[in-house]
């Protein structure tokens, strides 16, 4: 896989392309998100996304109006990403005109060096204590960040669980926020398939296998999920309700979007994501 990097954003070359022309995938839904006044120092590189996605165009044989049919677009919004002219052009167009050449767009948020990361990594792990907490509770056996490296494909599991009287295992996948949905799902679904030899690992021999997305609630969160509503529902069945009684009693497989709130079963909250307002002391009143 290659890939081409900008100083804070990544269009990614995903699968190899076929010789020719290929066909047309369906646009992802336009959202409201704007690149905004495009300055020298930018944060996301417009002429390199452009030249990225010239490149991959032209690997492909297509002209601009192929990846614009391809990509849902206009060929004079096409046109306009791959000139690099992105101010007022909203992020789902580009990310539209990336997928249509299969790759990826990722654009970063950086804060304080490697602050940002520290602060998602804490809100991580304290969604992971929550989940394991709960499955504990119900009977479940827990292990955490579970590393792999089976025919060539390697990785590590967010928490693997094991309900001893079913035999059932369960692939978990945590996110603090809602991920690039469709690598998100390509992995959890690599990972489910390798998890009987995974669970072999640590003797525990399946009868049932499942896998569980969890991601903090939040309205941002299950606004994001709304947006892409099909691609979830459709890997993700199994919601709310449904989850919490299967984790009480597995019976059959399970492909299940869980939702947890900031709170472990002793009724202690956790902080996860979010901003906490600090009140400075009042003045006293003169005279007092």
């Amino acid at each position: 896989m290659s890939q081409s990097t900008t100083r804070a954003g990544t269009v990614r070359h995903g699968s190899a392309d076929a010789p020719g022309r290929a066909a047309a995938p369906g646009r992802v839904a336009a959202g409201n998100s704007q690149i905004s006044a495009v300055r020298e120092d930018r944060r996301v590189d417009s002429l390199r996304i452009a030249r990225s996605l010239r490149t991959l165009r032209i690997r492909r044989d297509w002209s601009q109006a192929d990846a614009a049919r391809a990509a849902g677009l206009s060929r004079s919004q096409y046109s306009r990403i791959e000139r690099g002219e992105l101010r007022g052009v909203p992020i789902d167009d580009i990310e539209a005109a990336c997928r249509a050449l299969g790759a990826d767009l990722d654009v970063r948020v950086r804060w304080h060096g490697e602050g940002l990361d520290r602060l998602l990594d804490a809100a991580h792990a304290a969604l992971v204590d929550i989940i394991v907490a709960r499955l504990r509770a119900l009977g479940w056996e827990t292990a955490v960040e579970v590393t792999f490296s089976h025919f060539g494909e390697r990785g590590s599991v967010d928490v693997l669980a094991w309900h001893p009287g079913t035999r059932t295992l369960l692939v978990i996948e945590v996110k603090s926020v809602v991920p690039d949905s469709q690598a998100t799902i390509s992995a959890h679904d690599r990972k489910t398939r390798l998890a009987a030899v995974i669970g072999r690992e640590r003797g525990w021999v399946p009868v049932v296998i499942g896998r569980l997305l969890v991601i903090g609630a939040s309205a941002t969160s299950r606004s994001r999920v709304r947006q892409y509503e099909d691609l979830f529902a459709a890997a993700y069945p199994d919601r709310g309700v449904a989850v919490r009684r299967w984790l009480k009693a597995p019976a059959g497989p399970l492909s299940g979007l869980w939702f947890v709130r900031d709170s472990i079963p002793d009724g202690t909250t956790k902080r996860i994501t979010g901003r906490q307002r600090v009140r400075r002391p009042r003045r006293p009143s003169p005279g007092r």
